[in-house]
């Protein structure tokens, strides 16, 4: 809870002026929740200064005021609940864009709404892009330690910043929405150094269905909104990008065949809820030799399948394998140099694909 005043206006989360993007629950409106990374909150305000309240502990968010350099706000401690994104601006109409930086799975972030100048109000936001896209991965998706400086250095939230990853940076070179499904160590039929049999109760067909991630099945239990099916008429994006593989494949013990099963199941589940959009299966950039080789095998396969079958919109596209360390992150995930890199071949091949340009 909130335990100091506020002086200036307060701003719910239920404003109609205020645009949300990515798979939050609005079980509790005044209370937005969610868990995956690349949610984003868009707003336009009135005034000289912007603060912004969230739940302590929410996490990492990025900021941006009126298209300048974004910039990390953080809600790390038990008390910050309140943070300021902007002071001593020009008065007149000002727009603010936040991103969820991270994986929220351990922090269940909920955002609580603005704080303006007395008496001012939200005014009409911009449009979101009409380009539709869904990113459904894996740390790499993520943006895990992409901000790191060695391949040595371990996980840490600090260095996470999904606004810095390819997935994010290929909707804004297409100018485009961008959902985002996707955790670290998850699979499409086994998560990192899961058991040979897979691990049914939390790979991603079992996952795409729930607005938030439970990493450990109790969770649903003790989170509301984890147990909540996601309704996808709420985002019916042009194009599905699946970048899984490199979990099920990291450590020896992995069953090819049910790889595939998974890779077939997961394609299955999107179709359904996704009728007109084209699909297309990913690799890169942490698989190298015969489980690179191995993956792209199995992803042509079910791909060729699938065009054989009739869905002639299943396509697939390799991203190069990360190539020297001056592009490690932390564990060896991609740095941002990489993420760019990543982003200008995938940018490349959508354009083209979608005739966006």
């Amino acid at each position: 809870m909130i335990t100091v005043p506020l002086k200036g206006t307060v701003i719910k989360p239920t404003d109609p002026h205020i645009l949300y993007t990515g798979r939050i629950s609005f079980t509790n409106p005044d209370r937005p929740a969610w868990n995956f990374p690349g949610v984003q909150i868009i707003a336009a305000f009135e005034g000289t200064s912007l603060r912004m309240i969230a739940k302590p502990k929410s996490g990492y968010f990025m900021a941006q005021i009126d298209g300048a350099e974004p910039f990390k706000v953080a809600f790390q401690g038990a008390r910050d609940s309140v943070a300021t994104l902007a002071t001593a601006l020009p008065e007149g109409r000002h727009v603010v864009h936040l991103m969820y930086a991270i994986e929220g799975y351990e922090f269940f972030p909920e955002f609580w709404g603005f704080v303006l100048d007395e008496g001012r109000q939200l005014v009409e936001a911009p449009r979101l892009p009409s380009r539709k896209i869904e990113f459904i991965g894996n740390s790499i998706t993520c943006g895990y330690g992409n901000e790191g400086l060695k391949k040595e250095e371990h996980f840490d939230y600090a260095t996470e910043n999904h606004y810095y990853s390819y997935a994010s940076i290929v909707a804004r070179n297409l100018r485009a929405q961008h959902w985002v499904v996707a955790r670290s160590g998850i699979g499409a039929y086994r998560n990192y150094d899961g058991p040979k049999t897979g691990n049914p109760e939390s790979h991603m067909p079992v996952q795409y269905e729930y607005t938030g991630y439970a990493w450990k099945p109790e969770l649903r239990r003790e989170a509301t909104f984890l147990r909540e099916r996601w309704d996808f008429s709420r985002y019916q994006p042009d194009v599905v990008c699946i970048n899984l593989g490199t979990n099920d494949l990291s450590t020896s013990n992995y069953d090819a065949t049910l790889l595939r099963q998974g890779y077939q199941r997961l394609l299955t589940l999107v179709r359904q809820h996704n009728p007109k959009a084209k699909i297309v299966f990913l690799t890169g950039s942490m698989l190298y030799n015969q489980e690179l080789q191995l993956a792209k095998r199995l992803l042509d396969e079910v791909t060729a399948e699938a065009r054989k079958a009739g869905d002639k919109e299943v396509y697939r596209f390799d991203m190069a394998p990360i190539d020297g360390d001056a592009f490690y992150g932390n564990d060896w995930h991609p740095n941002i140099y990489q993420d760019e890199k990543m982003a200008g071949e995938l940018t490349a091949y959508l354009r083209k694909l979608m005739n966006w340009f």
